[in-house]
């Protein structure tokens, strides 16, 4: 996929009318039923919400849906409970933990990095600059 094909068409894809907040939940919500409405479109929908630096370091999507099933993220598709912290916002920078349970009980924590884009398509939108584990 170039970055002429960004966003992925029919996925949800950053607004100017979603909070940092809103951003994290729709990216989760899309991941924990991955295959639905087809194959990856919730890793596809975690791609469009990733800003233009993310996605030059860990795209293209092809690349990118094999980082998000590497065993380090692994377990933030298809899990069972997701309990998304509070938003740690400064000016155009923010960050959210979010704490996953697999089917098999373990729990993982993420934080979100992201920050509004000042240039481009989605100006004015808050986008993932990073996922991290905790």
């Amino acid at each position: 996929m170039s970055e002429d094909e960004h966003p992925v068409t029919g996925l949800p894809t950053s607004s100017e009318t979603y909070s940092p907040g809103d951003a994290v939940a729709l990216q989760v919500d899309a991941l924990k039923t991955n295959d639905d409405p087809f194959e990856n479109a919730g890793i596809m929908t975690a791609y469009n919400f990733a800003s233009p630096a993310n996605r030059r370091s860990t795209g293209p999507l092809d690349r990118f849906i094999a980082m998000v099933e590497s065993p380090q993220y692994r377990p933030i598709i298809d899990f069972g409970e997701a309990v998304q912290g509070p938003v740690e916002r400064n000016e155009n920078y923010a960050e959210q933990r979010v704490t996953i349970t697999g089917p098999d009980g373990r729990t993982t924590t993420y934080e979100f990095g992201l920050s509004v884009q000042s240039v481009g398509e989605f100006r004015g939108c808050w986008q993932t600059d990073r996922v991290g584990v905790v």
